[in-house]
């Protein structure tokens, strides 16, 4: 299996345009193979190695989660009391946070320069539904889940990630923060079209901020699990169900249906596509990072290594999505309403054309036209090449995006401003506001 992974990581490598790809497989407490290819700063030519360490972003998920359980067997936090703040009457409790069913919509941010970062968290962290409903992927719910942490052992959340998890599992060049501040090189961040990532700040850290290298995150995925009393590890493996695959734990996603129980979380933002599995039944794990936005070097290093390593296997069960495509089933007309955002409201007007066109039109703009779509949890969606005219949105979210529900007469959800991709500059933010439109 060496030979074949070496020379499908350098073919992979060549045909997606990606820096580099380091690979970890750990059985029971032992790291059984280290890999590194390519170059983890392509400008000096400096080679990655197994020691090379990358950035996690959403695995940290994974380190987060685990502190909080640890923190709930300490006493230390109650799972289930629900948080204080700007919540409404009740608060989402960490039990719903964790799994994702905190209520909050997704949402992400990014910065790439100095001072104080321009995108306020607190302004799109409106609840989206009632806490412990529907499942909805929310950086939001777990950079809360780090302020509750914080609160509760009184410790910055990188020290505690540190001290409580990392340095128990024996995970010496793990770090937590905008850049890499620990011992080991590390690998330069590249766009999709090969521009090198400045350090990028976030305002959800808890969700995105780790930073390893393979080998740590094999090793993490195997014996974490050690850190937690027995129930609260069960509980941590309920995983209620996100789509006929999969189902979404703490921290980590469990797979469903036939084949080996797979555990398993990614992370993708600029410059970073990373993929840690555990296949406890089998006491092997194993974690590929790459310095690439473009996920696909990642994927077929997966497929490869999980073909290889776990009989049986289906990519399926690595399956976050929780929509179903269908028709759009809307009486035609128009739709006239708001979007609500942090400066006030922005007319908003949709015209459905056909079951698959839409024109949209924002406040002042032309209309413009667009596909039509839904899905089982969006009755519409559409996206169009429209500028939200906040502060926000102008710094670098130049898209709106639709996803509508109809109730009797009215069609509420979100306008999300964000930006497809990093071909052309730097990712940007993912921010979503309430929409009405009757």
């Amino acid at each position: 299996m060496p030979d074949e992974l070496d020379e499908l990581c350098a073919r992979v490598l060549a045909e997606h345009g990606c820096a580099s790809v380091s690979v970890a497989v750990a059985e029971g407490d032992e790291v059984v193979l280290a890999r590194a290819y390519g170059f983890a700063d392509v400008a000096s030519r400096r080679p990655a190695t197994p020691g090379t360490v990358y950035g996690l972003a959403s695995v940290t998920k994974a380190f987060t989660a685990t502190a909080v359980c640890l923190a709930a067997d300490e006493g230390l936090l109650d799972l289930d009391a629900p948080a204080s703040g700007a919540y409404g009457p009740t608060g989402p409790t960490p039990r719903q946070l964790l799994l994702h069913r905190g209520g909050f919509p997704a949402f992400y941010t990014f910065h790439y320069g100095a001072g104080p970062l321009p995108i306020e968290i607190e302004r799109y962290r409106a609840p989206l539904r009632e806490p412990g409903t529907e499942f909805e992927y929310s950086n939001t719910g777990y950079q809360e889940l780090g302020r509750l942490l914080e609160s509760a052992t009184g410790r910055p959340l990188g020290d505690h990630l540190r001290e409580r998890v990392a340095a128990p599992l024996g995970l010496s060049d793990f770090a937590f923060g905008a850049a890499y501040t620990g011992p080991a090189p590390v690998a330069t961040r590249y766009s999709a079209g090969g521009r090198a990532y400045p350090t990028c700040r976030t305002g959800h850290p808890a969700a995105t901020a780790g930073w390893a290298t393979a080998a740590d995150v094999a090793l993490f995925a195997r014996t974490a699990s050690r850190l937690l009393k027995p129930s609260t590890l069960a509980a941590m493996n309920e995983a209620p169900a996100i789509n006929e695959h999969t189902g979404y734990g703490y921290g980590r996603l469990v797979s469903h249906g036939p084949g080996p129980v797979v555990h398993s979380h990614g992370g993708g933002m600029g410059g970073i596509a990373a993929m840690m599995i555990d296949v406890p039944e089998r006491e092997l794990s194993l974690a590929v990072l790459t310095n690439s936005t473009d996920k696909a070097a990642r994927d077929a290093v997966v497929r490869h290594l999980a073909g290889a390593l776990l009989p049986g296997f289906r990519p399926t069960q690595l399956d976050t999505a929780a929509e179903t495509p269908r028709t759009v089933t809307l009486p035609q007309g128009t739709w006239s309403g708001e979007i609500t955002t942090p400066e006030g409201g922005l007319p908003l007007r949709l015209r459905l054309l056909s079951p698959t066109r839409l024109e949209v039109q924002l406040a002042d703009a032309p209309p413009v036209t667009t596909a039509a779509a839904a899905s089982d949890r969006w009755d519409l969606r559409a996206t169009a090449a429209l500028q939200l005219p906040t502060r926000d949105a102008r710094l670098n979210s130049p898209h709106l995006g639709l996803e509508l529900r109809l109730r009797e007469d009215t069609l509420t959800g979100r306008a999300i401003a964000y930006k497809p991709g990093d071909q052309e500059g730097f990712l940007g933010s993912y921010l979503p506001h309430p929409c009405t439109l009757r």
